[in-house]
């Protein structure tokens, strides 16, 4: 049987315009099959999950089972009339949420680098859904729980693997309507360049930056050992490979999603245009930086303020972008790393903020033109290719295992 990584061949290409042509025909008269969509997306997870992984289909499987059920739960004890809200047991269904993310993150570092049983691919980003799901169904703002819809929108094939990061009632409200042809002829175009312009990102430049010039650039670094020029290349050449594969994929995924008339959100909006630290953040990997900024920072801001744990709005936000920064580092692994990460970002944004109310506060004094603005645009642009040379794990290889 044929096993595919999603979007990383011409035939899975070839296969997808097949499998989508008679969606978007019916769509173009107005007709959504979710028969048809269901079938669709059932072959397309087999491709991703089935063949010589289909122990990594078996553990979405288990998982699927298990969350949905999970969110029925909760949602079952929420939604009832006389419904306490109890707060132990909104935290314990977000912990029971996690557990298998977790498990499958914390194995390696306990089992001299072996994968977890339970993990697979997209495992993540399922589970940013679940618990995002889980927390608004406590706030009250989703009122219905239908188990079909939620399996559709976590196993929305275009996105499983890498999101973005959709929301529940975002998701329904596409899936369950049809555009108007104007709508959908506007939604076939941009869908359609979306997936050319992915084609640029990761076949092309991603492929010269990542597969033609890194090697040479991190050979050099590790020959000339320490700080050097060619450890400079290393940063700069790693930070474009990022930036066109994920951002090429991510396009991939919301052409795809267009083309099913569903509006799944963009991922990036010209990250390295940014004019401070936190613009970056609201512009690279939106869907994870908005999911982390709404369902942790937030959340901890308000239970540190209802709890008057810090007597300053300004130390309570700040404790907060550490906490949650560094959360963001150790989800993408436990590896020295990928901490430092994390705490480089919190540190970045307390100091953006810092900086922020100076300059509120100092407007006469300090100048804003072109020229700071391209400066402010430079020097955050450098900051954040430096943080990517720390994510790379290049500098681990450098200076512990050279």
């Amino acid at each position: 049987m044929m096993s595919f990584d999603p979007y990383g061949n011409p035939t899975y290409f070839i296969l997808l315009l097949i499998a989508l042509l008679p969606l978007m025909i019916g769509l173009l008269y107005g007709r959504r099959s979710h028969v048809y969509e269901s079938i669709i997306s059932f072959v397309f997870l087999l491709l991703t999950f089935g063949g010589v992984k289909w122990h990594t289909g078996i553990a979405l499987i288990g998982y699927l089972i298990y969350e949905i059920l999970l969110v029925w739960l909760y949602s079952k004890y929420r939604q009832r009339d006389d419904s306490p809200n109890k707060g132990w047991i909104f935290v314990v269904s977000v912990i029971l949420a996690i557990a298998p993310l977790a498990v499958v993150k914390i194995t390696p570092a306990v089992s001299h680098g072996a994968s977890s049983i339970i993990g697979f691919l997209g495992i993540s980003y399922l589970t940013f859904k679940v618990v995002q799901t889980i927390m608004e169904t406590r706030d009250g703002v989703i009122k219905e729980f239908h188990p079909v819809l939620f399996g559709q929108f976590l196993l929305f094939f275009p996105t499983i693997s890498s999101g973005p990061i959709d929301r529940y009632r975002r998701f329904v409200k596409d899936y369950d309507s049809v555009p108007t042809r104007a709508k959908y002829l506007d939604l076939m175009e941009k869908g359609i360049r979306y997936i050319f312009l992915g084609f640029f990102y990761k076949f092309i430049l991603a492929y010269i930056f990542g597969t033609r010039m890194l090697p040479v650039v991190e050979h050099a670094a590790l020959q000339a050992h320490g700080v050097s020029w060619a450890l400079l290349g290393v940063m700069y050449v790693y930070s474009m490979d990022l930036f066109f594969d994920f951002a090429g994929y991510s396009l991939f995924a919301v052409g795809v999603s267009y083309l099913m008339g569903v509006e799944t959100p963009m991922n990036f909006n010209q990250p390295f245009k940014s004019k401070n630290i936190k613009d970056f953040w609201n512009r690279w990997h939106m869907t994870l930086s908005f999911w982390f900024r709404d369902f942790i920072y937030m959340r901890l801001v308000f239970f540190f303020m209802k709890h008057k744990v810090f007597k300053s709005r300004i130390t309570t936000a700040n404790v907060c972008y550490v906490i949650n920064m560094l959360i963001m580092g150790f989800w993408h692994g436990e590896t020295w790393y990928y901490i430092v990460y994390g705490l480089f970002h919190g540190f970045a944004m307390v100091i953006n903020d810092a900086w922020l109310r100076y300059k509120k506060r100092h407007k006469q004094q300090l100048p804003s033109n072109k020229f700071t603005e391209y400066f402010a645009i430079f020097l955050t642009f450098n900051v954040v290719c430096f943080s990517f040379l720390i994510f790379s794990g290049f500098l681990d290889t450098l200076w512990f295992h050279n």
